[in-house]
């Protein structure tokens, strides 16, 4: 495969990792490959791109944010309870 027949894999700058368990859970916040700090919500990220001269337009475009383990509504660890299905016995 060549190189222009490879997909295209952005680097963004900014990159959001997944949950941390703690009190309050958290996402370590990584700007160009360096860790920067943690974020406990979508205004922490905001925040640490304006430290470093970053102006972020749209959280959802994965050239500017890369959200690792989840997307940017992922703060907890938890997940949703899983139905149970009831088994009846047919007579």
């Amino acid at each position: 495969m060549t190189e222009s027949a490879s997909p295209y894999m952005s680097q963004p700058r900014i990159m959001v990792l997944g949950v941390q368990p703690g009190p309050p859970p958290f996402r370590i916040v990584e700007i160009d490959g360096e860790v920067v700090g943690e974020a406990r919500s979508i205004t922490d990220v905001l925040q640490a791109a304006v430290a470093y001269g970053i102006t972020v337009h749209d959280l959802d475009d994965p050239d500017t944010v890369r959200w690792v383990g989840g997307d940017k509504f992922t703060w907890s660890t938890r997940q949703a309870p899983r139905v149970r299905e009831e088994h009846k016995e047919k007579p």
